[in-house]
């Protein structure tokens, strides 16, 4: 059976907000809210320009993937492509890459999780809590498309509203004086310089910057899940990139700002971080919020 025959079995139940959504929420993710932080040790301020960069090599994947997927919205996607295009091999070699792929995400996603719920709780196991979330999450993505498209919508939501809320909030916070003298846009090429470990910080970090672009691949994915792929497929393609962008260079910068980038620390979130750090309990605890349904949303 061919991936368009077994595309047309699939229930096009997924209508254009729940790709878009599915796409934006993929993407802001584990990547962004801790996976950032190790980046930002490494690369500084810097890692502004590398999610400008890894931004436009996403944005050119995406474009040619789309115009590819609209001509064919079969469920194989790009698997489906490079084995039409490139042969059986590369076929078979992309599709369990992508699955392979995803196995050690949801690990990491899980991993995340208990670091999470650690904010609240120092004393449970991250084993614990990461399998007792696999198994509820499981068992949603398991019922039908309908259900995962909208859980995936909700989560999606939640993190965006989060996402602006904390740059408005945080740009508040820096242009009002509120959060002190430490609190300035100078942090961004005073505290050792924008690279202050050089080129080669940034280099060495762009493998995890690109992976928090993970998840726009799902806007190919959805496309034999779509009720109408023809329209909703190329207006995912692209305007999500476009907000992604937005999303992660504005936070980081509003971030970076409020706080020395010397300061955070690779074991914590450094959007939950940064607003402990400034006193703002709240802000905090609303956050470790958000980047645990963030986590969740990627399993």
């Amino acid at each position: 059976m061919d991936s368009q025959q077994h595309g047309e079995q699939l229930k096009r139940g997924l209508k254009n907000r729940h790709i878009q959504l599915i796409a934006l929420g993929g993407a802001i993710g584990t990547g962004l809210f801790l996976g950032s932080a190790s980046v930002i040790q490494s690369a500084g301020p810097g890692i502004i320009l590398g999610y400008a960069i890894a931004g436009f090599i996403a944005f050119l994947i995406m474009r040619q993937l789309g115009e590819m997927v609209v001509e064919e919205p079969v469920a194989g996607s790009f698997s489906h492509f490079a084995y039409k295009y490139w042969g059986g091999f590369a076929g078979f070699a992309s599709g369990w890459n992508y699955w392979v792929l995803y196995v050690l995400v949801a690990m990491a996603e899980l991993t995340a999780v208990g670091k999470y719920i650690q904010f609240w709780w120092p004393e449970i196991p991250t084993w614990a809590s990461a399998a007792l979330f696999f198994v509820v999450i499981n068992a949603i993505n398991l019922t039908n498309v309908k259900v995962f498209g909208e859980m995936e919508f909700w989560f999606a939501i939640i993190k965006v509203i989060a996402v602006i809320a904390m740059i408005l909030f945080g740009a508040w916070l820096l242009f009002s004086d509120t959060a002190g003298p430490q609190a300035t846009v100078r942090n961004l090429w005073e505290q050792g310089g924008f690279l202050p470990h050089g080129w080669t910080g940034l280099v060495m970090m762009m493998a995890i910057i690109m992976f928090s672009f993970g998840g726009l691949e799902l806007v190919g994915i959805t496309a034999a899940e779509a009720d109408n792929p023809e329209q909703s497929i190329p207006k995912a393609t692209n305007q999500v990139i476009y907000r992604i962008l937005i999303f992660y260079i504005g936070s980081l910068a509003v971030l970076l700002s409020l706080l020395p980038w010397a300061r955070v620390t690779a074991d914590t979130s450094p959007f939950v971080l940064i607003f402990h750090e400034l006193g703002d309990t709240f802000v905090a605890n609303a956050l470790n919020i958000v980047v645990l349904t963030a986590a969740l949303s990627g399993l």
